[in-house]
Formats: C-alpha cells, structure tokens, sequence
C-alpha cells in the first residue's frame, strides 16, 4: 500500500470520520485530514510510528493488542474509551479497527476508524441525570435554571404559578413539584379550567351535593376534596370564568369553600400549583383575571423556556425520542440523515417539546430504515419550512420559503431564495458562522452546535 497513492487518499477523504492506515506491523502509512485534526498531528510527523502512540487511550488497547489480535484474526473488533490528543485534552471516541487484505486474502494491514463521541456522551449523561433527578429534559441554560428552582420550591408550602406557552412542560413541572415535596403520599389531582362550561367547572372543583342541580342524584366530592393532603394542579387557570375566580381567591385565602347546593362550609389541606400559557399580567390589565388572584396565585413561580429559546436542547430531545420510540415500536433506528437533521435542526417548534415529540414518534413510525430520513417527517414541515436559529447562540432567524423577500430589517443572511436546495443553505450558513468568527473554526463549530469533525467534514463537503 503506498501512502501516496491517489486512489487511497481520495478514499479516505471521502470518510466521514477520521481514518488512519496501518501496515502489518502496526505502523501508520497514512491518514485524513479528520484524523490529524482529531489528534493533532499531521501526517509527517508520525508516519512510521506505531498507530497505538497516534489513538492514545484507555480502551485496553496497550501496546497496540487490540490491533494485533485483528491482524491474526481477521475480525473487526470496537472499542470505546478516552483519546488523549497530542495537547494532552481527553476527547470520548469510539474506534472500529478492521483487517486490510491483499492477494490471496492475506491481512496486509489495518484500517481504523475514530468516532468522536462527546456530544452523544454529553447529551446521554444529561437525559438520564436529569430524567432520574426530576423527569424533565434538558441541558441549557435557560432549563438549568428550572432545574436549580424546582427542589426549593418543592420544599414550601406555598401556591406556584407555572407558566410557559402551550408544550413546554408545565404538567410535568407540577407533578414533579408534587413528587419532590412532603405531600408526595398523597394524592396529586389534575383539572384542566379551560375544558368545561362554568356551571360543571364549578362542580367538578367543589363537588356538589345531593338534588344541588336536575341529574344530582348524590353527594359528590369536587377536585380540591380529592386532593386532601395533597396537591391540586389547576392547568389553563387563565381560561376559569371570573365568577369562580372569586370562590377560587377564598380558598387560597381561607382554606375553605362551600360545595355546590350546600350550606355547611369544608375546610381543606391542599396545596395548589397552577399553570398557564396565558400572559396573565395582559389578561388582568384587561379585566379578565381577578388581580388579586393572580397575586396569591404567584406567591412563587416558575416560567418554562419555549423550544427555541433552550440553545443546543433540540439535539438532545431528538435523541431522547428517538430512543424512546424506537424501543416502544420494537424498530432498530439508530439516527437521523443529515438531511433530516437539517431540517430538525432548523424548525421553529411553535408546539414546543410536544409537537418535536410528536414529529419524531412520526418519523419513526415512518421510516424504514437505519436511519431517519427526510423523507419520514411529516409533510407539514415542508408547507411552508421555517428555520430559526437552531444553529445559531444568538437564535439567529431565518426562512426557507420560496419567493417570499429577504428580511432587510433583520440584516440576517438571506437563507430564502428561491429553489434553494438544503446543501446551499448548509453551506451559507457555515461560511456566514465563519465570517462571524473570524475564520477560528472551534469557535465556528461551538456556534453552530456542531463537533470539530463535523464542521471538518462539511468544509471538506462544500470545498471551503
């Protein structure tokens, strides 16, 4: 095998992860230009060395046995552990060390194959800590500081007003709330305000008692009853009808209400958490929500981030899901295409945590293959495609739209014109991310939440 060869180089460039070449003695003849930026050495440095001094690591590869063993056996082998780069950093990799074989099937050397594997790692460790934590997902700031507020404000006793637009969270954060508190033996009791005319509402709450109204044919506990010792999440409470609002202030007041048709007054030990997707601030300036309800109702509170505002989330809930469904339909998934990443990636989510969930649990569903396509999402993304800031940390806006004009008044890139394929756009996005960072590729592959490799491997792609 000659290091030179042009049919060799062109091959490995063509790999979409690093590549090195070792000949039957363990010794690098050559290797891409992902492998030398993942290790930090350029081929002539360490051509002739053996490949074990290069891929460095703590996969029990000592002395190079793992790549001997496949010498003599022929069989693939995998192994995952830290790679220590020729800066001395740890870099999580997964690498595949094949045979190479040459006339007559004699093995003539060995082809190995690094994957960087941090950000899989990263977004593993943060699903199942904060899953087993508190059963939410998340890894950015904005849902770090959910995290931080959720176990003090579990601890009190007072009335929580969650907020946050429609799929963020806000049941969750309630049951949780519910689970990490001291009332976590008893019951936790769920009303949606906004499902049912006011009359009912009023029943369902308060309970009502026997002949109280036609069809009352006995006494019935309401919701806050139920929920004794216990929690009471009252969701949509921006949508409860003003004259419930008042009876609603006596309760938080008082700890006591009258039930529908009766006359002796219960009293109660709940707690309430209350939610809404509301702006309740606008909702009082305009007389439809009682100010003083919304004073006692937010004695604490917690605002649940929209999708597009959780930088780098997005990557880790697809995976999430992915995983999820894959396992619950039995289907052997494993990813996303590049394509179908694109447009994940780029889609604003107006449905929040939700509707992603949804997409994805579509497109497993759909697809037929190892991995996600294009193909499998819903046809609805494609209508009338929006991308926003998905890539960007300053949540970037764009359009794919055709013939619909250029923002002039955002002074983004124009990322609309018409008939633009998804490659033309991926690639003006990373020269665009390039130019704002002044040609420093690390930082270039920080902005757009991508790996070192990756952004590699797409310049590579887009010959910049």
């Amino acid at each position: 095998m000659a290091a030179d060869s042009p049919d060799l180089s062109s091959l490995l460039e063509g790999f979409p992860h690093p590549v090195m070449i070792l000949d039957d003695s363990c010794r690098i003849i050559t290797m891409n230009r992902l492998m030398e930026a993942i290790t930090g050495y350029a081929i002539q440095q360490v051509a002739g060395l053996h490949g074990e001094l290069v891929v460095r690591s703590n996969t029990g590869n000592n002395r190079g046995q793992l790549f001997m063993e496949v010498l003599r056996s022929g069989d693939p082998s995998t192994a995952r552990g830290d790679m220590l780069t020729c800066y001395r950093r740890r870099i999580p990799i997964q690498y595949t060390i094949s045979a190479l074989l040459g006339k007559g099937g004699r093995r003539v050397g060995l082809m190995v194959v690094v994957e960087d594997t941090s950000a899989t790692e990263a977004a593993s460790s943060t699903i199942d800590d904060e899953q087993q934590a508190n059963g939410l997902i998340g890894y950015s700031p904005a849902m770090r500081k959910v995290f931080d507020a959720i176990p003090v404000l579990a601890k009190t006793d007072a009335s929580v007003l969650v907020t946050g637009e429609t799929g963020t969270g806000k049941d969750r954060v309630a049951e949780v709330l519910h689970r990490k508190s001291e009332r976590a033996r008893f019951p936790f009791v769920k009303i949606n305000c906004g499902a049912l005319p006011s009359e009912l509402l009023e029943s369902e709450l308060f309970g009502h008692v026997k002949g109280a109204f036609t069809g009352a044919t006995r006494n019935k506990p309401g919701k806050f009853k139920l929920a004794e010792k216990g929690t009471i999440f009252l969701t949509e409470i921006g949508d409860m009808p003003l004259p419930l609002q008042v009876k609603l202030l006596t309760v938080l007041d008082d700890k006591t209400f009258v039930p529908v048709g009766g006359e002796r007054e219960l009293t109660i030990d709940v707690r309430i958490v209350a939610a809404t997707h509301r702006p309740l601030r606008e909702q009082v300036a305009k007389g439809l929500f009682r100010e003083d309800l919304f004073y006692r109702l937010n004695v604490l509170h917690v605002h649940l981030p929209a999708l597009r505002e959780r930088e780098g989330d997005v990557q880790y809930l697809l995976d999430h899901f992915l995983q999820k469904y894959a396992k619950a339909l039995g289907k052997t998934v494993v990813g996303f295409s590049s394509d179908a990443v694109i447009c994940l990636l780029g889609y604003h989510y107006p449905g929040n945590v939700r509707e992603l969930s949804n997409i994805v649990e579509y497109a497993v569903n759909m697809s037929k293959k190892k991995k996600v396509g294009k193909e499998d999402l819903p046809p609805y993304l494609f209508e009338k495609t929006q991308v926003q800031g998905a890539a960007s940390t300053e949540n970037r806006q764009m359009s794919v739209q055709e013939s619909e004009p250029m923002n002039e008044q955002s002074g983004a890139p124009d990322y609309r014109r018409q008939q633009q394929s998804w490659g033309d756009i991926e690639r003006q996005l990373i020269v665009d991310t390039l130019k704002k960072n002044r040609g420093n590729r690390t930082k270039t592959a920080e902005s757009l939440e991508w790996g070192r490799m990756k952004l590699w491997r797409k310049m590579q792609k887009y010959g910049l």
